[in-house]
């Protein structure tokens, strides 16, 4: 069984993390340019202030690139960036604020769906609104899991809580898109 794409990308990630490690410029260059654009819906996430995203994101790359040489596991580089980044979030004013779905990256997400599935726009409209409704500590995870990728544990350790609260996040996110959606009289 050959690796999923997604599986590719993070092992081609994980090789841009050895390699920046050593000291390759390149690598580091094509490891921001890929990581820049997820940190930065990750921290506007987190915060709803697009400034304060930026500032949180480039004092985290800061951080990220002086910390590489201590990361053990290539692998496990997207749950440490995004916990660096989600503390940098944090000690900048954390959570004030709403987000919108188009700041987040989830828009773009979405977009490409539409391309992907076909001409249900109702359906995605309200999905939209139903996740620009949602907490942005329940938004966070909802997208590290079902965007990112990441498991449970590794959104637990990106943003700095228990894998409990992460499933509970989860579950009450989950919940409320259900809600909405049935309320809307769209079946999900």
């Amino acid at each position: 069984m050959s690796p999923r794409p997604s599986d590719k990308a993070r092992l081609f990630e994980a090789y841009l993390v050895a390699a920046a490690r050593t000291g390759d410029a390149a690598a580091r260059g094509r490891l921001v340019e890929a990581w820049q654009p997820r940190l930065i819906g990750h921290a506007w996430r987190l915060t709803g202030d697009s400034e304060m995203a930026r500032e949180a994101v480039q004092d985290g790359w800061v951080e990220i690139l002086r910390g590489l040489g201590g990361l053990r596991d290539e692998l496990a580089f997207p749950a440490w960036a995004l916990r660096i980044v989600t503390r940098r979030c944090r000690r900048l004013g954390g959570r004030r604020g709403r987000d919108r779905a188009r700041e987040t990256g989830l828009d773009d997400q979405m977009a490409a769906t539409d391309r992907e599935f076909g001409p249900d726009v109702l359906v995605r409209q309200h999905m939209r609104r139903a996740i620009d409704a949602l907490p942005p500590d329940q938004r966070a995870a909802l997208a590290l899991v079902c965007l990112h990728e990441l498991s449970v544990a590794e959104a637990a350790l990106a943003l700095d809580a228990p894998e409990g609260t992460i499933k509970t996040r989860l579950m009450h996110a989950r919940r409320k898109l259900r809600d909405h959606l049935t309320l809307q009289g769209v079946t999900p």
